[in-house]
């Protein structure tokens, strides 16, 4: 199952309120690469009728039945990669370049 994290939660809500997309779920794809590595697109959309529709951390998600399995296992969160600069990131076990977070 995909999921969302509270921190990216509040970001994606944030974002939608503030671009006019309050209301529209996020939609989410994927692409695979040959060598393993995954590219990831994410926006507002309307829900179309054979899409998969399902909440996380109160987010609306939906994602066209052919990414659901490139998708599967995958937590999307917003964190600070540098002093000052946030940027949401997927992690997904699946993708060659996935690196667990660390611990503290």
């Amino acid at each position: 199952m995909f999921k969302v994290t509270p921190t990216a939660a509040t970001q994606i809500q944030d974002s939608a309120s503030n671009g006019g997309a309050e209301g529209m779920a996020l939609r989410l794809a994927a692409i695979k690469h040959d060598d393993g590595s995954y590219d990831y697109k994410m926006g507002y959309d309307e829900v179309s009728e054979d899409d998969i529709t399902f909440k996380s951390e109160d987010v609306s998600i939906v994602i066209a039945p052919e990414y659901v399995p490139l998708l599967d296992e995958t937590t999307l969160d917003y964190v600070e990669m540098d002093d000052g600069q946030h940027q949401f990131i997927f992690l997904n076990p699946k993708d060659v370049n996935f690196v667990p977070p660390q611990i503290a």
